[in-house]
């Protein structure tokens, strides 16, 4: 986190904004505080990101992600598609993501990781439920709160793939480390085993510090996806975990399990420990760092300053090592390009063409928001008290 820039707005569709939280190739993202305090992350997005036919599918799409709930899925709360600086907020997590705790403090042990793969593959299941995909799960997308992990950012993949601008074959977007080979190769349609990919590559990471491939280059690595003989680096995984692991980076969607047998098998590892899946829960939330965030000062003082120093929070947009690209767009058509992870890999012709898009909605009128729910400090600290012991 860091202070507000002069040029930074001040409030946006009602929230004060407190600091910036990230940035990244959809936009800026703020801190900010509801008139009730309720703190919320909001996610201002570019203009260039936004032709005139993609504004007005904006709010169709946050409508339909309004469906998409559960315990560990970041909510959305508002946003504003016809706005000069088209916007949206969704729940603030008080917590890092994690690329930074695992760069910080180390690979999970193996009941932690185990826990974490099963909560997270409940969350991808609402998901998917609510006809969508995530299309970008990373450990910056996996956000580590005192009740349990968070998946943001999965209603920026889908507004990024409406994008009438990239409609090419070919076009590579995403985060290339946790890519699975058939969007590395820049496929239009994908389904739900993208997802089991992306996550199977994001818990490879939690229990090693790597990825399944390594490279100078987006290209190299994106290239070593493809490769069938080159299988993916299992180094340091317990083998409690390789086979399913391994089924998970398969090659073949079809060979990739569901992810109610990913979340099975990764129950099956907790009880082969000895511990219920609410134990190693606990074990799990146990490590995650308390975390003080700051507030918006009643009067322009320092105090915003102040509190940001130590902060070492989640950056939610933050650029893979080996997938880095100039923040202004897409550049896949150069030999030397590197792409940013929140590039949309294909614009369909329109909104529900494919097996992942919500079915269209009237749409909303100019300057209409999305109804605010979050709930109130006190409520979210029953809730994570709750939560925490809850067994998913």
């Amino acid at each position: 986190m860091e202070p507000l820039r002069d040029d930074d707005p001040r409030t946006i569709g009602g929230f004060t904004l407190v600091c910036r939280i990230g940035a990244g190739g959809m936009g800026q993202v703020y801190l900010g505080e509801s008139a009730a305090g309720q703190q919320v992350a909001v996610k201002v997005i570019k203009s260039s990101v936004l032709d005139e036919d993609s504004r007005a599918r904006f709010l169709l799409e946050v409508d339909s992600l309004k469906t998409v709930y559960g315990p560990f899925i970041a909510s959305f709360l508002a946003a504003d598609a016809h706005a000069e600086q088209p916007w949206l907020a969704v729940e603030f997590v008080a917590g890092p993501d994690l690329l930074t705790f695992v760069t910080g403090q180390g690979p999970l042990p193996l009941v932690e990781t185990a826990s974490l793969g099963a909560l997270l593959a409940e969350g991808l299941s609402t998901v998917h439920e609510a006809g969508l995909l995530h299309r970008d799960l990373k450990p910056q997308n996996i956000l580590l709160a005192p009740y349990g992990p968070k998946v943001i950012d999965f209603g920026l993949a889908v507004l990024a793939e409406r994008r009438s601008t990239l409609t090419a074959t070919g076009v590579v977007v995403g985060s290339v480390l946790c890519m699975p080979p058939e969007q590395a190769r820049g496929e239009h349609q994908l389904d739900r085993p993208a997802d089991v990919y992306a996550l199977g590559a994001a818990l490879l990471y939690a229990a090693t510090g790597h990825y399944p491939y390594a490279g100078p280059s987006w290209q190299a690595v994106a290239l070593k996806i493809e490769d069938p003989d080159t299988p993916p680096d299992l180094s340091g995984l317990p083998p409690e975990l390789q086979p399913l692991i391994s089924a998970m980076l398969a090659l073949d969607p079809a060979a990739r399990p569901p992810l109610a047998r990913v979340t099975e098998q990764l129950v099956g590892v907790m009880t082969g420990c000895g511990l219920t899946a609410a134990q190693a829960k606990g074990r799990l939330t146990d490590r995650v760092p308390a975390v003080t965030v700051p507030e918006a000062p009643a009067a322009p003082t320092n105090a915003t300053t102040a509190l940001l120093d130590g902060w070492t929070g989640y950056t939610p947009t933050v650029v893979d090592v080996a997938a880095r690209e100039d923040d202004d767009g897409p550049q896949d058509q150069r030999p030397d390009a590197e792409p940013d992870d929140e590039t949309p890999d294909s614009a369909p012709d329109g909104p529900g063409d494919g097996p992942d898009m919500p079915t269209p909605r009237e749409p909303a009128s100019a300057g209409s928001d999305v109804r605010l729910s979050a709930p109130l400090r006190i409520a979210e600290r029953l809730r994570a008290a709750y939560a925490r012991d809850a067994r998913f």
